[in-house]
């Protein structure tokens, strides 16, 4: 008997790794294939092989590096960091808080991160980087501020699902005020920052985005494993040898840092981060909770909204527009199904 079930483990163990390959395999692909399109469209249209080629540097035209290189590459890999760090943000935020409406959009640090860059706007009329640093400044102090507020002898999911859905009630009030104290052009560029754009990101802040990217995507992809293990209830977790809280803190740090550079980068942009991971589940089937096919999935739906905004529209649109009018029914869709389901709190 015990023969058969370690041989069923192992079978079941190896159809979910060749479900997860195969998975982020294509999603890689599709990932790739939306990057080159990215740059390929536009008032001066591009082959797939000038794009790849300019990029490899196996094409010498100066008129190609000026465009791919010089216009199109900024935003597409704006898009492609961007979307990379909010899908993975968001399926930590869930899988940790074990609620699959647990958003940063909707939790308060994409509201903090809004109030402080808005204030600076409106207040001490910077831009650039400095919107950036205020941003990202304002995320991760909302961050904290939940923390602190949610921690009784630990931070349970929910309790820090309501006070973050009350703390970004009140920054959303906070930033009407603010708004409602501007002058209509500071009124104007604080909107648009607020609709999210990947546009808007200057080279300071992809740079910062790529790079922590590069440092903290291994990094949650090494506390997975801890992560899975928190699903599982702390009581669970301590017995198999997880310290709960430091690793509940490291998530949570990694998952703040990834959306405080994103939101910093092309401004709160809503939805990506909520849609990312349960997309990829359905994709990964009984393989959930894979943190790299969330991202790719980021990666893939920011890419596509942007395309759909700048491109295929009347009148090009901030890439946020696509995202909430894609993202609005989702939410509702999910409200209704968890509900059913009894997992919705």
């Amino acid at each position: 008997m015990s023969v058969l079930v370690a041989t069923a483990v192992r079978t079941t163990r190896r159809r979910r790794t060749a479900r997860i390959t195969v998975v982020t395999a294509a999603l890689t692909a599709l990932v790739f294939a939306l990057f080159v399109v990215t740059m390929m469209v536009g008032s001066f249209r591009l082959t797939a092989a000038e794009v790849v080629g300019t990029l490899l540097g196996v094409l010498d035209d100066p008129s190609l590096d000026f465009v791919v290189l010089g216009l199109r590459l900024p935003t597409a890999a704006t898009g492609l960091a961007v979307g990379l760090a909010l899908g993975a943000s968001g399926t930590v935020f869930q899988h940790l808080l074990r609620n699959p409406l647990a958003s940063p959009d909707f939790v308060g640090i994409s509201s903090g991160a809004g109030l402080a860059a808005v204030g600076g706007i409106v207040f001490l009329q910077v831009g650039g980087i400095a919107i950036a640093g205020l941003a990202l400044g304002g995320a991760i102090a909302a961050a904290l501020l939940m923390y602190v507020l949610a921690w009784r002898d630990g931070v349970s999911g929910y309790r820090f699902i309501l006070i973050g859905i009350g703390v970004a009630a009140f920054f959303e009030g906070l930033i009407a005020f603010v708004l409602s104290r501007a002058q209509l052009f500071e009124a104007r560029q604080a909107m648009h920052w607020l609709t999210g754009s990947v546009g808007q990101a200057g080279p300071t802040e992809l740079r910062l985005l790529l790079g922590a990217l590069v440092v903290l995507l291994p990094l949650a992809m090494l506390l997975q494993r801890q992560l899975r293990m928190l699903e599982l209830g702390d009581d669970a977790a301590r017995g198999l040898g997880v310290p709960t809280e430091l690793a509940r803190a490291c998530l949570l740090a990694t998952a703040v840092i990834l959306l405080a550079l994103a939101v910093a980068a092309a401004g709160p942009i809503v939805f990506v981060a909520l849609v990312a991971g349960p997309i990829a589940n359905r994709l990964l089937g009984p393989a959930t909770g894979g943190i790299v096919p969330a991202a790719l999935v980021g990666a893939a739906v920011l890419l596509t909204s942007d395309l759909v905004a700048v491109h295929l529209l009347p009148t090009p649109l901030p890439t946020g527009v696509v995202t909430g009018a894609v993202g609005a029914p989702y939410l509702l869709w999910l409200l209704a199904t968890t509900n059913r389901q009894g997992t919705g709190g």
